[in-house]
């Protein structure tokens, strides 16, 4: 067969398309709880509350329930999931389980200039706390990870733990307002381990950083009983 292919070759796309952009504002109005729980919503409105038409928030409706965030029940209102608690031990296990090895391969690969892109993640947090902004702090929570995992060669773990933790991340956010001190230094003494190469430790202290969670969540539903389901089934 001969003759040129009637195809162009596509710049690349860096713009977020605007299911995109819906996404990303409602997966961030929900992390923070601007969105709690319970919250009834629709295609109609979000649409015209964001100017836009429905398909975007469709698309958008199904990602955030893929992840857990949205419960869409056909005839009825798509509401806001509740967190449940069930679905936060498996995701710390998961995430446990994934990031003690991605941290161990940290460890071996890492390079001088991927060590100074953490640093500085950190130091953003350091600030994020003296300016008390919760938002950016898990943002640069979520970044930290993530780029342990990326710059690792590990980039689809960070997938696999992003498709399991929507429970987990609103506990998190929650916990922030007691917590965000401790999430802190326990990422710097995980880039102290990573920084001297030291393994074991860094695995230990992965864990223990991830673990932090089932020691704060008995408070955190104490305090926000109402955005927490029952999980009669419970067996953490």
């Amino acid at each position: 067969m001969t003759g040129t292919s009637p195809l162009r070759v596509l710049e690349p796309l860096n713009r977020p398309s605007v299911a995109d952009t819906v996404f990303d504002e409602l997966h961030r109005q929900i992390l923070s709880l601007e969105l709690p729980p319970g919250t009834k919503m629709s295609e109609v409105e979000v649409a015209k509350a964001l100017g836009v038409s429905r398909q975007p928030v469709r698309d958008a409706f199904y990602r955030l329930s893929k992840l857990g965030f949205l419960s869409i029940r056909p005839q009825r209102a798509t509401t806001v999931s509740q967190i449940s608690e069930k679905a936060v031990f498996q995701a710390r296990f998961v995430r446990s389980a994934i990031e003690a090895e991605t941290v161990r391969t940290a460890c071996e690969r890492l390079t001088d200039d991927d060590i100074k892109t953490l640093d500085a993640i950190l130091d953003g947090q350091r600030r994020a706390i003296e300016a008390k902004d919760a938002e950016a702090f898990h943002e640069l929570d979520d970044q930290f990870h993530r780029e342990i995992c990326e710059r690792s060669g590990l980039g689809f773990a960070w997938d696999l733990i992003r498709e399991n933790k929507a429970h987990m991340d609103r506990v998190r956010f929650l916990s922030l307002s007691f917590g965000s001190q401790h999430a802190y230094d326990d990422h710097v003494e995980v880039m102290e381990a990573i920084r001297s190469r030291d393994i074991q430790k860094a695995v230990a202290l992965m864990r223990k950083h991830l673990s932090r969670i089932l020691e704060q969540l008995p408070r955190i539903r104490s305090e926000h009983s109402e955005f927490f389901a029952g999980d009669p089934d419970l067996d953490a």
